[in-house]
């Protein structure tokens, strides 16, 4: 699924700026924060999605939708997780 590659190179991406940073990365800027400013980040992106969601377009909601997947897999690397384990999760509650 071509959703599913875009996001696993950009987890790559992701994971190499934590563990390879390099200056003037946002990502690695991000991680040099923290987790409380990752946090932050994603509570204001998931605001976003729902004020674009709420009259700005369907193009600035997939931009915001967009930007909020980023930080969430941020967060996930921060916490060693992979979107893997999220997808463990889906699979397991379809069942």
């Amino acid at each position: 699924m071509l959703v599913n590659h875009i996001l696993e190179e950009l987890f790559a991406v992701i994971v190499d700026r934590r563990e390879n940073p390099r200056p003037g990365s946002y990502t690695a800027r991000l991680f040099a924060a923290g987790e409380d400013e990752i946090l932050k980040k994603v509570g204001e992106e998931a605001m976003e999605v729902i004020l674009a969601a709420k009259g700005q377009g369907d193009e600035r909601l997939t931009a915001e939708v967009a930007d909020l997947c980023y930080h969430l897999l941020v967060l996930l690397a921060a916490r060693g997780l992979t979107p893997a384990d999220v997808e463990a999760e889906l699979t397991r509650r379809r069942r």
